[in-house]
């Protein structure tokens, strides 16, 4: 059985269908990519699976079996499911190890005691952003910094299940080959990984399957080399060639 299931998932906004039945699966122990050009439904997919800030307006999502759909954010979390987002998002007022320690105590499964404050520093350390760091305001942090800290934040909570959402904007080509390191390293603690990009070669080092959406649907599925080379995914991302004059 898949560690997630989503099922004929769907959401729309008045009349536009920004998710309109999708479905896919995704195993324990691997990175699932999913691609798509802007406005393709990726960013509402996830915030259908995760709860926040809204569910799906139908279909099922089973995270280890369990039916999660209409539940609270909070309550996925507790089950081990966390997100970050595309935008690099905290608590700007408050210190690195703070807003770590907010991960290491959301859901519920931990009370801000020593073990909390242990998995916060574990996990700041993990991504880079080391003792010395603890003390800062998150506002105070480099963009990189602030996307290193949204997952030291997620992997405080210890989730059997991360999802990733453009983890790779508006970083420079440095940024980029570190970020792809650390989701390798985090894979390797034995976290089930979703990932969300539009750009396919980050993907494509990271991904044993990529699923494509287009117009709210998935577009194709499949091992990434043969997704990638699938017409409909070409003509998606660079439109349909004209002829020669």
């Amino acid at each position: 059985m898949a560690l997630l299931e989503v099922q004929e998932v769907a959401k729309a906004f008045g009349s536009l269908k920004a998710v309109d039945g999708v479905s896919f699966e995704v195993e324990a122990g691997e990175i699932f990519g999913i691609a798509g050009p802007n406005g393709s439904g990726k960013s509402t997919l996830f915030n259908i699976v995760t709860g926040i800030p809204f569910g799906p307006d139908r279909g099922r999502v089973r995270l280890d079996g369990v039916e999660i759909q209409g539940r609270s954010g909070n309550a996925i979390a507790k089950l081990g499911l966390a997100r970050t987002f595309q935008r690099e998002t905290s608590f700007d007022g408050l210190t690195v190890f703070e807003n770590a320690l907010i991960g290491a105590t959301y859901g519920g499964s931990v009370r801000a005691t020593a073990l909390a404050e242990e998995r916060a520093a574990e996990a700041l350390e993990f991504v880079g952003l080391g003792a010395p760091s603890f003390g800062r305001l998150a506002g105070e942090l480099s963009v990189f910094e602030r996307k290193c800290l949204m997952l030291a934040t997620a992997v405080a909570m210890q989730p059997r299940i991360l999802l990733l959402d453009e983890p790779a904007s508006s970083l420079t080509k440095p940024e980029i080959e570190a970020s792809i390191g650390l989701i390798r390293r985090i894979a390797a603690r034995g976290i089930t990984i979703v990932l969300i990009e539009h750009v396919l070669t980050f993907l494509m080092s990271l991904s044993q399957h990529l699923m494509v959406l287009n117009n709210g649907q998935v577009l194709a599925r499949g091992r990434p080399a043969e997704v990638i080379a699938d017409s409909r995914v070409v003509e998606a991302y660079l439109g349909t060639r004209r002829p020669a004059a």
